[in-house]
């Protein structure tokens, strides 16, 4: 039951009661009086009716119709809300993703390069083994063509014509060749020539001594003789 419901019978009982008082009036001799009530309460039901019931229907839909856009705007906040945070989260989380990918592939590259490093020194280290000095025996002197011999089995073969033309260029592959002004000695003249002792005490007169250490130079300084060719041929020294 509505207020509007509500409110019609509330009237229609007081009107009803006003009645029976009137009627009790009659009878007991006040005529004139119960006809006066009677005419008040049909003036007062009369006012009542002439308030539209449908206006405060109106009144009730507008509040209600206002309710559900208050609720209706505060969800949306809710839900713009929840989902900015999502995103916020989202956001982070993909951050964080890329950052560890990013590790892990640097890790991974840096491992990859610590290998290929590895690999390059084994690999200077089996072509400095070809065949060592001291497998050749001693002599007094020793020809170009003996002294060439002598590198092409100490020199891995793919990197022997570097070493020949850096020879070459040096000392013509004379194992007693001097600089006169620096000092300079031997086939690869090195600088002092003292410099080859590391590789044997007969470094003044032994041509595989001084191919021993001139490949260990170049393997060391310059990664192989082909890598000590390229920086001969661009600065005329190594």
């Amino acid at each position: 039951m509505s207020r509007i419901s509500v409110r019609g019978f509330a009237v229609a009982s007081a009107t009803a009661v006003t009645t029976v008082g009137a009627v009790v009036g009659v009878a007991a001799g006040n005529g004139q009086g119960a006809n006066e009530g009677i005419e008040a309460t049909a003036a007062s039901t009369t006012l009542l009716a002439d308030i539209p019931a449908g206006h405060n229907a109106q009144l009730q839909t507008a509040s209600l119709a206002q309710q559900a856009d208050a609720q209706t705007t505060a969800a949306d906040t809710a839900v713009k809300k929840d989902a900015e945070e999502a995103a916020r989260k989202q956001a982070a989380q993909d951050a964080a993703d890329k950052k560890e990918a990013a590790d892990a592939e640097a890790a991974k590259k840096k491992e990859a390069e610590e290998k290929a490093k590895e690999r390059d020194k084994e690999d200077v280290t089996s072509r400095s083994a070809t065949r060592d000095a001291s497998s050749f025996a001693v002599k007094g002197s020793y020809s170009v063509a003996e002294v060439q011999a002598m590198a092409r089995q100490m020199v891995p073969s793919d990197q022997f014509q570097c070493f020949s033309n850096i020879v070459n260029n040096e000392s013509s592959w004379d194992y007693t060749a001097t600089n006169a002004s620096s000092g300079a000695y031997g086939l690869v003249q090195a600088l002092p020539g003292t410099k080859m002792s590391s590789a044997g005490a007969d470094w003044r007169t032994n041509p595989a001594t001084q191919i021993k250490w001139g490949l260990s130079y170049m393997n060391e300084r310059y990664g192989s003789p082909c890598g000590a060719w390229s920086f001969w041929q661009a600065n005329q020294w190594y």
